[in-house]
Formats: C-alpha cells, sequence, structure tokens
C-alpha cells in the first residue's frame, strides 16, 4: 500500500526514486524517457516499483524542454464566450488530444494589451505551434512568432501574414441566405453585425452582403451594426415602407442574441412582423418562437482542420500556404415560414 498523502508525492524527486531503487540517477531518467530498452529488466523492474511506491510524478515540461519539445500547442482566441470561440477551440482540443500534444488556450478578451501579454506568456511555455482566432492587432509580434513556429489562423485574416487559414466561405453563407430569404417571399433585409472592429470575417460578410444584394433584382438590404440603440434601429425598420415583407440577417451568433433580446423589447411578434435567418446555429434558436433559421457553420470540423494542418507544418510541410473555406449547411426552422413564400 502506498500511503504517501499528496503533498507528499508532488516533492518526490528522482534522486528520491534512484536511492530507493538502489540504482544510479541516469538509469532513473532513462526509464522514464525514451531509452528503457538500454536497461536491464531487473533494474526497470526495481525503478518501476520505487515509482509506484513513492508516488513519483514525472515533470512533463522539464522532460519536454530537455527534448526541445513541449508537445503544447498554444490558442489565442478573441473572446472566450463568444459560442463560435468555444466550439472551434473544442475542436482543436479534441484534434490535439487524438496526436498527442496538449492546448494553451488564452483568451485576450478583444483587448489589444491583453493580447500583446498573452503572446508573449505563449512564447514563454515554449509552444510548438500556435492558432489565432483574434484582431491580430500586434502584427509584427505574430510575424515575429510566425518566424519561430507554424502558425494558422482560424476565421480572421491578419494583414501581411502569409499563414494556413481556416473558417467560414462567407460569400457563399451570404448567398445562401439571401436565396433562402428570396425564395420565402422576402424583399427587404437589414443585416445585423457586430462592430467591425477590424474584423476581417465582418467585413467580408457585409461587402458580400451589399454586391449581392445589388445584383438581386426585387430585393433591397441594409447593414446596422449592433449598439445599445439596437431596439430604436430595429423599431425604425420596422416602421420603414418597404416593397414587401421584411427579414433581419443576423452575421453571427452574438448578433442573433442581441436582436432577439431587441426585438422582445420593442413587442415584435415573433416571427409575423418579420422574419429572421442567422449564421451560426446555437443551442437556444430552436427554443425563439417556432424557431430561428440558422446557417450552421461546422465548427468542430474547422478547429479540427486548423489543427491538421499546424501538424503538417511541424512534421515539415513547406508548400504553399492554403486556405480552407468550409461551406455552412442551411437549418430551416419556423422563423422565414410565414411571408407567402413558397
Amino acid at each position: 500500500m502506498n500511503d504517501f498523502s499528496a503533498a507528499q508525492r508532488s516533492r518526490v524527486t528522482m534522486l528520491d526514486v534512484a536511492e530507493h531503487a538502489g540504482v544510479s540517477k541516469a538509469s532513473v531518467s532513462r526509464f522514464i524517457g525514451d531509452d528503457r530498452a538500454l536497461l536491464s529488466d531487473t533494474i526497470a523492474q526495481r525503478i518501476e516499483q520505487s515509482i509506484a511506491e513513492l508516488g513519483y510524478r514525472p515533470n512533463q515540461m522539464a522532460r519536454g524542454l530537455k527534448r526541445g519539445r513541449t508537445r503544447l500547442i498554444g490558442m489565442l482566441v478573441a473572446d472566450i464566450r463568444n459560442p463560435y470561440s468555444i466550439a472551434v477551440m473544442h475542436g482543436v482540443e479534441t484534434a490535439c488530444r487524438r496526436h498527442g500534444y496538449s492546448l494553451v488556450v488564452c483568451n485576450t478578451d478583444r483587448d489589444d494589451e491583453q493580447e500583446r501579454q498573452h503572446l508573449a506568456l505563449l512564447r514563454s511555455y515554449n509552444i510548438e505551434g500556435l492558432i489565432v482566432n483574434t484582431l491580430g492587432h500586434h502584427r509584427d509580434e505574430l510575424h515575429e512568432l510566425h518566424r519561430e513556429m507554424p502558425l494558422v489562423l482560424v476565421d480572421r485574416k491578419v494583414e501581411g501574414l502569409d499563414s494556413d487559414m481556416v473558417g467560414l466561405n462567407n460569400p457563399q453563407a451570404i448567398e445562401m441566405a439571401l436565396e433562402h430569404l428570396q425564395h420565402r417571399g422576402y424583399r427587404d433585409v437589414l443585416m445585423v453585425t457586430e462592430p467591425y472592429d477590424g474584423t476581417s470575417s465582418r467585413i467580408e460578410r457585409v461587402s458580400s452582403f451589399q454586391a449581392q444584394i445589388a445584383q438581386r433584382s426585387g430585393l433591397t438590404g441594409a447593414v446596422q451594426e449592433t449598439s445599445d440603440a439596437l431596439a430604436t434601429d430595429l423599431q425604425t425598420f420596422l416602421n420603414t415602407k418597404a416593397t414587401g415583407p421584411k427579414a433581419l440577417f443576423c452575421a453571427n451568433g452574438v448578433a442573433a442574441l442581441a436582436c432577439t433580446l431587441a426585438l422582445r423589447e420593442i413587442g415584435c411578434r415573433l416571427f409575423e412582423d418579420l422574419g429572421l435567418i442567422a449564421l451560426d446555429d446555437l443551442d437556444w434558436y430552436p427554443l425563439v418562437g417556432s424557431g430561428i433559421t440558422a446557417l450552421a457553420q461546422p465548427t468542430a470540423e474547422i478547429g479540427a482542420r486548423a489543427f491538421e494542418c499546424l501538424l503538417k507544418r511541424l512534421r515539415g510541410d513547406v508548400e504553399v500556404t492554403r486556405r480552407l473555406d468550409f461551406a455552412p449547411v442551411l437549418v430551416e426552422r419556423g422563423s422565414t415560414r410565414g411571408n407567402g413564400g413558397v
């Protein structure tokens, strides 16, 4: 029986194990490292028994640094409260675990100073590669890190950074949303997005929306950013004369939640007064009225492919940088079924 407490076990050293087993410290190092085959069966058995009796736990970080490998992957996210970030992070972590890596996540909370500090912290951890989903305002630091290790971007570009990128096919998502709304009989569409804040994916979605609206006969559209005045802005949209039924197109889950709360505040009849379609498919969408129609992103696959791109680079892949754009999946619910469309 092992009578050592947790506190005692945490203080057991490699030297303690060597003395207990009656072997050299070098032999213990070989046993817990990659050279166990160099030991005789008798010595290996004695070391194994001493480790079990003393409750010795090797310092994996120290071992990794000694070999020049930590098997740590860093991930920098802009807002860990965003459901998209959580879902992608889970995909990354699952893929890391499958290949024997551990994930270190840092949340910048959309704060430039936090981003700078976390980049320095991740470097101090001797991570082997970095996955980035953030504003990228510290481009110099990211460029410097990219010279030291592989780096993959998720969803958001960083100006001038020649790196693999994985995300959503935004123009295709916008086309699918507008095609669905027009097919369902809607004629006046308001796109609601979080403030741009230099976020490339938001800018790309708005640009695609404006370009495609201009090409669609019989469909009009405008763009509105979320703010404290969103309820007033939506009321104005509802009151404005239009050529046909109106709909909101929320550019992500955060915008969808803001719109849903604002519509309840102004007493809008969901979804009789207007339709609603949203990018992302969150767990609460089916619970609002007759359900919110969504364009679901394959977040788990996006996260997994981001890690796989990183792993290829870690294994020496020197091919030209690649961009992997995934198509969304339309999940139709009651929020786009009530206005005389097909």
